[in-house]
């Protein structure tokens, strides 16, 4: 019979398809794939910058949701990429929830959380409310303001009127360690000061009187709203030391003049080491899904400023891997655990920059340059296609070349496991910190993704997966064999017990038994995806099946119990929940979105379907015991393609969309490379059949 009377067969002639997955013999399987992707399709749409690496391609390959309607999510995706802040030197804004920490970083830790970080707060005005700030405004006791008209409190602030070309605003004696203060966020509004010079002034304790060698000049002020300036003071050569002062000048300002104060206080560095490759994989899935050349171009200067930030400040030139330069990022932990136990918290010290937030990646870090690695291969691909298609040539950089990034990246493959690799525990580590010390914790996560973005060579990956299925028993881990998958649906996120390696603010993680919080022995449903990528790529799509059978059998019992809630009632079954508002040690449902990566293995790693500059690639993987894969309403371009996938061959058809010439790419029998296709679908073809399909 041919597959396409097998398909109606399966679906039933003019009622619409259960879910976009069918596997012929395997009903049951099918069914809880097919819910499970309706469950976790809906929250694929932009989250904070880190998800733009991960979210797209599960967003955008299928044509509708599961009900049927049109999926819009590429309007949304193509929106909110387009508006991703990218600074003046490239570094791309993480856009998670707001807070008074730093602006374009992650919303903790902010000033209070630290020991000599301050923070005046005249006005609460259009700032978010607690735990997010202080609750309490500050007190104006103790400034001396000269040159000025004070007009005291406003809900907007501390209103002034300027009476002298020269005005200052001189702040308490204070005792500020630089290493919990790298910037200073000037919240205020001035009118009439359009021709007026302002600046931030600055006494250490090796230099207590104000003189113009401790001086930060800030941006021309104009009329409008609040402004909310954040300043690296850290790249001032005298910010050393013990701040004893700060003091807003104005020089130059006309009489009548007014300035509004609403806020000034210190920030750690949040920024996160990963944003900018995100951003780069996520214009490269969008525009690789939705074929929007309009959205490409418009958003030229945006990715190459973006793409230079990432090879030229991120990867060091020397060690080809990303060396993180954020102060408070380098590697080591804010917590000092001596030898008799006593624990000295340092604040300003283990600042987490991805993901996994409470854990001081940085240094020489494993996780930001699996992601670096991947994003240049997104680099070149959009600058090939910025050429191409918007008449972009731009100027002459190294940086932006397709071909010195091929390059870099096989220099990256080396440098990744000479740097990070733990002959000792056989894996790789999260990083190096400035001190050289390789902190290993046995991340799963992190090993597992460095493996599906091709990073690893086949014999270091082989022995990862013998670890993680516990073939081999690391020394002093605290989880090895069976237990690594305690929870069933994924491996831990990591296998020894981290009591000594966080951010200061996350000061008792004794307090909580290993497997009760994600980042200590949890697990991430989500990054199962990479544990299952994995396996198709090291040991073969029928360890993967094997794998994600235990899942669907998992997810059948979770259906069965009421769902995810439910199922993890705190005392039916080991494991507790974290997300909306509740701590835990398991991430699945809630603000972990990255759960629909894992039904998308089908597509992307069974089928092996990815979307190319002119079409779409097909690599399949199938296991042995499927007789074929069938996916149905798979958007490409302004395509929409039924895709059968059989051990011999491939078959697309046409049910949608404009007609559209796709090139296609398939490569049979993958596991040897042999025979491989690269030919057209023409735009007014029914259907495209690549070997034998029957």
């Amino acid at each position: 019979m041919h597959v396409v009377l097998l398909l109606l067969a399966l679906t039933g002639a003019g009622e619409p398809s259960p879910g976009p997955f069918a596997i012929p013999g395997h009903e049951r399987a099918t069914a809880a794939l097919n819910a499970l992707f309706a469950l976790h399709h809906p929250g694929c749409g932009p989250k904070a910058t880190l998800w733009d690496a991960w979210l797209p391609t599960p967003a955008l390959w299928r044509a509708t949701t599961s009900d049927g309607a049109p999926n819009t999510f590429d309007v949304a995706w193509k929106d909110a990429l387009s508006a991703r802040i990218v600074d003046a030197d490239g570094y791309v804004a993480t856009h998670q929830h707001a807070s008074i920490a730093h602006p374009l970083g992650w919303p903790f830790p902010f000033w209070s959380q630290g020991r000599t970080g301050v923070g005046f707060h005249f006005s609460f005005a259009d700032t978010v409310g607690p735990p997010w700030r202080p609750t309490e405004l500050s007190s104006t006791a103790g400034w001396t303001c000269e040159g000025v008209d004070d007009r005291g409190l406003a809900p907007s602030g501390w209103e002034f009127r300027l009476q002298a070309e020269h005005a200052t605003w001189t702040s308490p004696p204070l005792a500020i360690d630089v290493l919990e203060a790298p910037f200073v966020q000037l919240r205020w509004r001035g009118d009439g000061l359009e021709s007026a010079r302002v600046a931030l002034e600055f006494t250490t304790d090796a230099a207590p009187a104000f003189d113009a060698a401790r001086r930060i000049a800030l941006t021309q002020p104009t009329q409008g709203p609040m402004r909310h300036d954040a300043i690296e003071a850290s790249a001032h050569p005298q910010w050393r030391g013990v701040i004893t002062r700060l003091r807003i000048v104005v020089d130059g300002a006309p009489a009548g003049a007014s300035l509004t104060l609403a806020a000034l206080f210190t920030q750690f560095d949040t920024r996160h080491t990963v944003n900018g490759a995100a951003f780069l994989l996520g214009v490269r899935d969008v525009w690789a899904w939705t074929g929007d050349d309009a959205f490409l171009c418009a958003n030229a200067a945006r990715i190459r400023a973006a793409a230079r930030y990432v090879v030229r400040q991120q990867i060091d030139r020397v060690a080809h891997v990303v060396a993180t330069r954020f102060v408070g990022h380098d590697g080591r932990s804010g917590l000092r655990v001596d030898a008799d136990g006593s624990k000295t918290t340092l604040p300003g010290v283990g600042i987490g920059g991805n993901y996994w937030d409470l854990l001081p990646f940085g240094g020489l870090d494993a996780y930001a340059t699996i992601h670096a690695y991947a994003a240049l291969d997104a680099i070149a691909t959009l600058e090939r296609a910025l050429r191409e298609r918007c008449g972009a040539a731009g100027e002459p950089d190294f940086a932006l070349e397709p071909e010195w990034l091929d390059a870099m990246r096989e220099r990256m493959r080396g440098a990744f496991t000479a740097t990070f690799w733990n002959d000792a525990t056989g894996r790789f580590g999260a990083c190096v910190d400035v001190d050289g010390v390789l902190h290993d914790y046995g991340y799963t996560f992190l090993n597992e993704e460095a493996i599906a973005r091709g990073l690893v060579d086949d014999a270091p990956a082989r022995t990862i997966l013998d670890w993680i299925d516990g073939d081999r028993v690391v020394d002093g881990d605290t989880s090895h064999g069976d237990d690594v998958f305690a929870f069933r649906f994924g491996p831990r996120a990591s296998t020894r017990r981290n009591v000594d390696w966080y951010g200061w603010y996350w000061s008792a993680p004794e307090s909580i038994p290993f497997g009760g919080q994600v980042q200590d022995g949890g697990a991430v449903f989500g990054f199962s995806s990479f544990d299952l990528l994995a396996r198709i790529a090291v040991r073969g799509p029928d360890d993967a099946w094997t794998r994600l059978k235990e899942i669907l059998r998992w997810f059948d019992e979770v259906e069965a119990a009421g769902g995810y809630r439910a199922f993890y009632d705190g005392t039916t079954r080991p494991g507790t929940l974290q997300g909306c508002g509740t701590p835990g040690g398991l991430g699945i449902d809630c603000e972990f979105f990255e759960s629909a990566l894992v039904p998308t293995v089908v597509v992307t790693g069974f089928a092996g379907i990815r979307p190319t500059a002119d079409g779409l690639a097909i690599t399949p993987r199938l296991p042995a015991a499927w007789p074929s894969l069938h996916l149905t309403g798979i958007r490409i371009k302004a395509a929409v393609l039924d895709v059968v996938v059989t051990h011999d061959g491939v078959l697309l058809t046409r049910t949608g969309g404009v007609p559209t010439a796709l090139r296609i790419e398939w490569t049979d029998d993958v596991g040897d490379h042999r025979g491989a296709a690269d030919t057209q679908f023409a735009a007014d073809a029914a259907s495209l059949r690549l070997g034998r399909v029957e």
